[in-house]
């Protein structure tokens, strides 16, 4: 049902020091802050600006592969391992996460390094990447690793208990289970991969269980797609799968971009991710990575250099393009990573928990959204960057829960700022965010800024970039006047750039001068889908035996005459663009929450936003727009694959779809997209012999 808009009601006493627990009252959403629960290290209590920033180093290539009569293939070989890191400032206790790292490498200078964030794939313009994606989530005598945080078995997920016939299901049960232990399925995802087929892209049903040698009886080491996809990849590329691995090849189609790359399993998402596996994956070169200065038409000087593969590490040289992934967590004092295990940490609700109520009850472990007390940068709690006075290129990236960020460089006197790149590339101009937008960049989950930074005229010293975004789900306007900005001692501070004089006169062109390539508008489309952002919500009980209302799950599902209708994961698909078409969905937001949604495949245009027809705080039914139109913000034209879709709201995109297959689009808050906010889409037929969920 839709949920009336919230009111934010924010203790002033658990400023810094709390998470954020939502509940509901006379059908309005209430947001207080509330101490946390669970994480038993206070983010007070933690150092900042005491750990220089981690620059991810270059992933190495196991090999070049040569292509007759074409580019040759750059060819990976990189596991997921369990390791114990330094997030934390030195002098509290390491963290044990997960991360990625190349098994092999081509070379004798290659980095054999695992971390969490890991390091950073350089592709190429239209030479394909080929990564042997391994799950090595085993010990050190190849028994498997249970999951450092608590998996929901109640949600549809990957359930390889379920065995062959039970696997990607939502299983029922006789009585309230308790976290899932067995071994830990992995799939992974390039986010913003152009072209890939669906077999490389990830799928949520195609993740695999380590070959480890205790994986008990009667498991499915396989998900549902494994078997369909190693197939095509077989046929395609020539590449075999087996036991703890999937082999997936990437064009690179992209403009020059930054993407990224994360676990994908169903219903795992949010644990997985949380627990460490993502990095940066940027394609460059091509003709839509040609910049001029417009001064003198000549090739224009971009901040540089960025890492490269077979630099040392630590570096010996100094870097001025750096990737920037900011994600929010919380810890407990042994260090370990806390992460919600229980339903009522969210809003107290502590009853009916699956199976009463029946299997649409409240899962008793799963959140509807999380927000970590610290901020995280490239892996370590508020870091510092020694910054020179000159300009920097900076890729930033919302890796967070649920959190959207509003970077705010307010608290840097001379700065200018200016974004020149989202997801796709470049804009098609640079976007002066000092000057006209408050000196802010809003980014919603899994988003990128291109920005160039440029410190010039900020005085020497430490200066902190902050965030004031909310510290609670975000619905759209402005910090201070519809929201609560995030807390100013913890998570309102992302890290410290420490500024001291030039080395030497600043080469790079003005970002005022920058010439970025054109645009190529996408053809007229052929459909428009009006489809609908669904959030469901029951009524449960207190510790005190209270009522109390909150979400069940968020959907999605289409709008037919005006009302949304809801389709689960587990439904036939309803999104099916024909090869080459070009389509307009548009995304009805009949929630109180804004969605950050993103869309497999294929990169878009965002075209506008409409209101919708209220009555008072709620969308009136049939949905039905007021005519009120606005068009997409500086920072969103050009080429995207994730776009905030705001409450009350019609969001309109436009891709084309070229490539056949079977991919999803989904809610980019990883709680929603585990429980139900995200559904398959195919283009084009039916694939012969794929997999139909109703046998």
């Amino acid at each position: 049902m839709p949920l009336s808009r919230r009111q934010f009601l924010v203790g002033s006493a658990a400023a810094g020091t709390g998470l954020f627990l939502v509940s509901f009252a006379g059908g309005t959403r209430i947001v207080r802050a509330v101490p946390n629960p669970g994480a038993s290290l206070d983010p007070g209590e933690i150092t900042k600006f005491a750990t220089p920033l981690l620059i991810p180093p270059v992933m190495p290539r196991a090999r070049t592969i040569p292509q007759q009569g074409g580019k040759p293939i750059d060819d990976y070989e990189i596991s997921l391992r369990q390791l114990s890191q330094q997030i934390l400032p030195p002098g509290l206790p390491p963290t044990t996460v997960w991360g990625y790292g190349a098994v092999k490498s081509a070379g004798s200078r290659g980095l054999l390094l695992h971390n969490a964030p890991s390091l950073t794939i350089e592709a190429r313009w239209n030479r394909p990447v080929r990564v042997k994606w391994i799950n090595e989530l085993v010990d050190a005598d190849g028994d498997y690793l249970p999951h450092l945080l608590a998996v929901d078995p109640t949600l549809h997920w990957a359930n390889p208990p379920g065995g062959m016939t039970g696997r990607d299901t939502r299983p029922r049960f006789d009585a309230t289970p308790g976290p899932y232990t067995g071994p830990v399925p992995i799939v992974t995802h390039v986010h913003g991969a152009v072209g890939v087929g669906d077999e490389s892209d990830g799928y949520a049903e195609a993740w695999y269980l380590p070959a480890a040698g205790n994986i008990p009886a009667g498991y499915a080491s396989e998900g549902t797609w494994y078997d369909f996809f190693a197939g095509k990849a077989r046929t395609r590329f020539g590449v075999d799968w087996g036991a703890g691995y999937a082999t997936f090849q990437y064009p690179n189609a992209n403009r020059a971009s930054t993407l990224w790359y994360h676990d994908h399993t169903l219903g795992m998402t949010r644990v997985n991710v949380y627990a460490g596996p993502a990095g940066f994956y940027i394609v460059r070169g091509g003709p839509d990575d040609i910049v001029v200065d417009t001064r003198d038409n000549s090739m224009a000087v971009l901040p540089a250099p960025a890492p490269k593969t077979n630099d040392r590490f630590p570096p010996n040289k100094t870097y001025y393009e750096i990737p920037i992934a900011i994600q929010d967590r919380a810890f407990n004092v042994d260090g370990s990573l806390f992460y919600p295990d229980t339903r009522a940490f969210f809003d107290g609700l502590v009853a009916p928990y699956i199976p009463e109520g029946g299997m649409e009850g409240f899962s008793p472990i799963w959140n509807p959204e999380y927000f970590g007390n610290t901020i995280m940068v490239n892996g370590n709690t508020w870091p510092f960057q020694v910054v020179e006075q000159r300009r920097y290129r900076f890729r930033f990236l919302n890796g967070c829960q649920s959190r959207f960020l509003i970077l705010d460089f307010n608290e840097l006197p001379g700065v200018e700022v200016w974004q020149i790149g989202n997801e796709g590339g470049f804009l098609a101009a640079p976007v002066n965010m000092t000057a006209d937008h408050d000196n802010r960049i809003l980014m919603g989950l899994a988003e990128r800024a291109d920005v160039i930074v440029d410190f010039t005229n900020v005085p020497l010293g430490r200066h902190v970039l902050a965030n004031v975004g909310p510290d609670e789900p975000f619905g759209g306007g402005v910090p201070g006047d519809d929201f609560e900005a995030a807390a100013p001692g913890t998570t309102g501070q992302v890290m410290e750039f420490r500024v001291e004089p030039a080395v030497a006169a600043d080469p790079t062109t003005p970002p005022q001068f920058l010439g970025l390539p054109a645009i190529t508008p996408l053809p007229a489309a052929v459909r428009t889908r009006p489809l609908g952002l669904i959030e469901k919500a029951g009524t449960g009980l207190d510790r005190e035996g209270e009522e109390i209302e909150g979400p069940i799950e968020a959907v999605l599902g289409t709008i037919e005459a005006g009302l949304p209708v809801e389709h689960l994961w587990m439904d036939p698909v309803t999104e099916n663009p024909g090869v080459g078409d070009t389509e307009i969905w548009e995304l009805y937001n009949a929630t109180a929450d804004a969605h950050p949604m993103h869309v497999h495949e294929v990169t878009f245009e965002v075209v506008d936003r409409e209101g919708l027809v209220m009555d008072g705080d709620d969308p009136e039914l049939p949905l039905r727009t007021n005519g009120s139109v606005s068009q997409p913000e500086p920072w969103e034209t050009g080429v995207k694959d994730t776009v905030i879709a705001y409450p009350g709201q019609v969001t309109r995109i436009k891709a084309t779809f070229a490539t056949p297959g079977q991919y999803v689009w989904h809610c980019h808050i990883v709680e929603h997209e585990d429980n139900e906010m995200m559904r398959p889409y195919r283009i084009g037929p039916e694939q012969p012999g794929q997999p139909d969920p109703d046998k």
